[in-house]
């Protein structure tokens, strides 16, 4: 890879951001397409948001990714968001034109993407969405605004979270998404048709946990774990075993981060070469 004058940079913004398959994926994607530009992933802790951010503005980066825990808390700092991005509350895409910073959402049209990929439709489906970050907050909007019948089951000291997207969707969408804390997940899981973890457990290095105990997933029929790392979490392994169809993390990173590139470049993205790259990476952990 050779870097001149004229390279633009596109990066990431996280804590952590070790685990990251972005700069494999756009780096290659460039490579592909012959385009002079460069992504480089930064380590910002919290309470040097405000200054990264500032940083990236006068560096004059094309965009970054804005990943755990900063989707949200990052918002005050841009100057405008697209309306998806301003109704979801929440950005993982950045977009700087001449010194204006637009938060985007690429998080909600990346995760269905993979749906629709996978052959599941939500129209009429109902869904069960564990956590209520800033992922959550994209894949519960984009499925209730598809038509689904979404449930929200969230940790008991941050139910709040739940309500305030619950909230959101009965205020544009018109549609009720129910809230229930962890306790009672046995209950809610019967009868859904999906049931998505919108949540980090599970990430490697600590790639033993579950969000759900094995036993509840006999009755699932469908399973998206948005963890991509590793590629076949526990979640997905005893979902498989239970006899539930599941996707795996990679094909959601893989199509926001395409949607990402288009955004900074204005080119199509190679879809396939970037899930390829993020998938030979992990591969090799």
């Amino acid at each position: 890879m050779n870097i001149y004058g004229k390279t633009k940079i596109c990066s990431l913004i996280g804590d952590p951001v070790e685990h990251t398959m972005s700069p494999a994926m756009h780096n290659a994607a460039y490579k592909k397409l012959g385009l002079d530009y460069v992504y480089v992933p930064f380590h910002v802790k919290p309470d040097e948001l405000a200054k990264a951010v500032a940083g990236l503005r006068a560096l004059n980066v094309r965009g970054f990714n804005v990943t755990i825990p900063y989707k949200v808390s990052v918002i005050p700092l841009l100057d405008g968001l697209d309306p998806l991005a301003e109704k979801i509350g929440a950005v993982n895409t950045v977009v700087n034109t001449e010194g204006e910073l637009l938060g985007c959402n690429t998080d909600a049209e990346g995760f269905l993407q993979a749906l629709l990929e996978n052959g599941i439709k939500p129209q009429g489906k109902r869904v069960v969405v564990l956590g209520a970050g800033g992922a959550s907050r994209a894949i519960t909007y984009i499925l209730a605004k598809n038509g689904a019948r979404v449930t929200i089951v969230n940790r008991q000291q941050e139910l709040d979270w739940a309500e305030d997207i619950s909230q959101l969707i009965q205020k544009d969408l018109g549609q009720e998404v129910k809230v229930y804390e962890l306790g009672q997940l046995a209950g809610v899981i019967e009868n859904t048709d999906l049931l998505v973890n919108a949540t980090s457990v599970g990430m490697s290095p600590a790639s033993q946990d579950s969000p759900v105990p094995a036993l509840l997933l006999r009755k699932v029929p469908a399973v998206f774990d948005i963890v991509y790392n590793p590629i076949e979490t526990r979640l997905l392994r005893e979902a498989k075993a239970a006899g539930a169809r599941t996707i795996g993390g990679v094909d959601m990173l893989a199509w926001q981060g395409a949607l990402a590139f288009e955004k900074w470049t204005g080119q199509k993205a190679p879809l396939d070469l970037m899930r390829g790259e993020a998938v030979k990476m992990l591969e090799k952990r």
